[in-house]
């Protein structure tokens, strides 16, 4: 699995979070929510990136291409 950290010039990271690397040897961490990816009605999936003032992706017939479409345009746009 590729782990991508971006940092600021005044030295704040940024990144998807995972388990990949323990983050508390940066620092006092800040983990907020980016989106929800949530299923419809009809078992179809949203990512809903919100809370990032983002766009609802979507739909898509499986969970599992839901959160590939979070973690690309998450990457593309906010890393």
């Amino acid at each position: 699995m590729q782990f991508s950290l971006s940092v600021s010039p005044a030295g704040q990271s940024r990144c998807l979070y995972t388990e990949a690397i323990d983050l508390t040897t940066l620092g006092v961490l800040m983990i907020a929510r980016a989106s929800h990816v949530e299923p419809l009605p009809d078992g179809r999936w949203v990512a809903d990136l919100g809370p990032v003032s983002g766009p609802i992706l979507g739909p898509f017939p499986r969970q599992s291409d839901a959160l590939a479409a979070e973690v690309a345009w998450l990457e593309a746009n906010r890393l």
